[in-house]
């Protein structure tokens, strides 16, 4: 059997499986529990955190029968039914996905109400998906709005997009919004490690962290960057080979430039900059890494008695640095660290460039 990414494998297949969305299921378990129920949906958030995967599960949620084939709308969809497996695999005929981003035009956005006035043939609902719902012409989306508003009482729409601003406001109005979050990093790295402990990997914790920082907040990314380090490292996850992978900055080359910044050794600035140049690590991710580590300084230095995660190898070195740097120097160099970035590209050769910022 063909291998199968992480991504896909690991896809949600029941609210109770989703993770960092908790203020979706919430409503949506609500909604289907006492069966009020809209007839138009919107899910809106960024790449990779379960626009199209909530779509799904709300499907088999209305068109569950149970596993004695007597069930009825549930919050708890059986997933051993014909209609969840068959939802599971793309074969359920009542439920069909249409990608705005390759299907844009009014003909596809007619074709697909056209099949509006026929009844379900196998499921309770029909659900329309329009995944990038925001791609579709301004004549698409007036082709759409009557029946948006009206639809017959067995058909439901869902709409995704990662950008509502670019959805009209007629449509809009018409819809129950959902805004999915992106997920924090103490979240993704609770998700990577059941899927690692499930699939026997071993992995450091300090790979883990570096992966769900990677990830901005896409559980999908997150899962990605996991099996391209999976391959990359031989069947295991290592601090080092993730931080090659990603062409990470090792932390102690921050922790270097903090120290020395700290204490005005400009030397110790310069050769640190040019160990980075000659390791090939890029001088925007230093500069974002030490934004990281001077705000954890920061909040270390304005609360220092909050309790620090005993799990994270960093925290002493936070708390050591936090210490030596005084409060006020702590966020002017944040500031300067933030602004920098945005010189980088200005400048011919960005670890000179890198140079100039952190000996200001």
């Amino acid at each position: 059997m063909s291998y199968v990414v992480l991504a896909r494998k690991y896809r949600p297949k029941n609210f109770a499986e989703m993770v960092g969305q908790e203020h979706v299921v919430q409503a949506l378990g609500n909604a289907l529990t006492t069966q009020r129920l809209h007839h138009a949906y919107l899910f809106t958030g960024t790449r990779g955190v379960g626009k199209t995967t909530v779509s799904r599960i709300l499907a088999k949620s209305l068109n569950c029968t149970g596993p004695d084939g007597q069930g009825g709308i549930t919050a708890t969809p059986c997933g051993v039914c014909q209609a969840c497996t068959d939802i599971d695999s793309g074969r359920f005929v009542d439920y069909t996905e249409l990608d705005a981003a390759s299907n844009r035009g009014v003909d596809e956005v007619q074709a697909l109400l056209e099949q509006a006035v026929y009844k379900p043939v196998q499921g309770r609902f029909k659900v329309f998906m329009i995944d990038e719902v925001h791609m579709l012409t301004n004549t698409a989306f007036n082709a759409m709005l009557k029946t948006l508003e009206e639809p017959p009482e067995y058909l439901k729409f869902v709409l995704a997009t990662t950008d509502p601003q670019k959805v009209p406001v007629t449509v809009l109005s018409r819809c129950l919004q959902f805004n999915l979050r992106p997920m924090a990093p103490e979240t993704v790295l609770e998700h990577l490690t059941r899927v690692l402990a499930a699939e026997n990997v071993p992995a450091d914790p300090l790979a883990l962290r570096l992966l769900a920082r990677s990830a901005r907040g896409s559980m999908r990314d997150a899962l990605s960057l996991t099996d391209q380090a999976i391959a990359f490292g031989g069947g295991q996850l290592q601090e080092a080979t993730v931080r090659q992978m990603l062409g990470a900055v090792d932390r102690s080359h921050v922790w270097t430039l903090i120290e020395a910044l700290a204490l005005g050794d400009g030397r110790a600035v310069v050769e640190t900059v040019d160990a980075l140049r000659l390791n090939g690590l890029s001088a925007a991710s230093t500069l974002e890494e030490m934004t990281g580590a001077l705000q954890r300084m920061a909040v270390a230095q304005a609360v220092p008695g909050l309790a620090a995660d005993g799990s994270d190898p960093e925290a002493v070195e936070v708390a050591r640095l936090a210490a030596v740097l005084p409060p006020d120097e702590t966020q002017l160099l944040y500031s300067l660290c933030l602004h920098g970035r945005g010189e980088l590209g200005l400048a011919p050769d960005e670890y000179a460039a890198l140079t100039m910022v952190l000996l200001r």
